[in-house]
């Protein structure tokens, strides 16, 4: 089975940009997005064969999730746990006969850090969700996580130690989440693989020289690792800040 997420940047801009001509090579059996940015209505995806399960923010142009899917799921929720009110759009869960699967939009902890503290609790949370159904079924959990957890994943880790996305507090709660029964299917493969990155500033050449980190991830349920058959960064393809990453896993939906 082949699953791939990508953080599109805004899905209407990335369709411009050749995201269909991807889509169709690719040919995911599930294709997750984030930072949709648009509302029901906004645009008309013609994906033949998938079924399309969005989870929109209220306010505009920001934020929001999308899967797309060959096999229908046997069920969907939007939210955490019991929670239906999920404004900005950043989680959907998809149950299989197998497996969950989870794509999730992590907030931001903004530049200033202004939303650290709601970030961590966030992090604490969905934890626990995940602690949860992983109890039920195995989970693959992806999307674009917003750290760096280790300094092999972004290149110039000494200046950006204090930084949205490396602090010593969002590193550590992604320790804690796999020490909580999980793995990180692209260290899993390659634990010392270097210069592997899955978003880049928008800033004058720095994809051109790779100076990037690697915050978009396929995590999963450690009794099924042994599943995993590669993890991939698809860091050729553009059309946004980020680029696809890829699970290929030996499980059927």
């Amino acid at each position: 089975m082949k699953l791939v997420s990508w953080n599109v940047n805004g899905i209407r801009a990335c369709v411009g940009k050749g995201f269909l001509d991807y889509f169709k090579e690719v040919d995911a059996d599930i294709f997750c997005i984030q930072e949709s940015k648009l509302q029901a209505g906004q645009i008309e995806l013609e994906l033949e064969g998938y079924y399309q399960y969005w989870n929109y923010a209220e306010r505009k142009g920001y934020s929001g999730t999308a899967v797309f899917t060959k096999k229908q799921p046997l069920s969907v929720h939007y939210g955490v746990g019991e929670a239906t009110d999920e404004p900005e759009g950043r989680i959907i869960t998809l149950e299989y006969e197998s497996f969950y699967l989870v794509n999730v939009y992590t907030p931001n902890s903004k530049r200033d850090l202004a939303r650290l503290e709601e970030r961590l609790v966030w992090e604490d949370t969905l934890r626990d969700y995940l602690v949860e159904l992983d109890q039920k079924k195995p989970v693959i959990y992806c999307g674009d996580l917003n750290v760096a957890h280790e300094e092999i994943d972004l290149k110039n880790p000494k200046s950006n130690l204090k930084n949205s996305g490396f602090t010593q507090e969002e590193r550590g709660k992604m320790t804690t989440l796999l020490q909580s029964g999980f793995v990180d299917s692209f260290r899993y493969l390659y634990p010392n693989r270097e210069d592997v990155y899955t978003w880049w500033s928008y800033m004058n050449k720095v994809r051109e020289r790779n100076i990037g980190w690697r915050i978009d991830y396929f995590i999963t349920s450690n009794r099924i690792s042994g599943l995993i058959k590669d993890a991939q960064a698809h860091c050729e393809v553009m059309g946004s800040d980020h680029c696809p990453v890829l699970l290929d896993i030996d499980l059927t939906v």
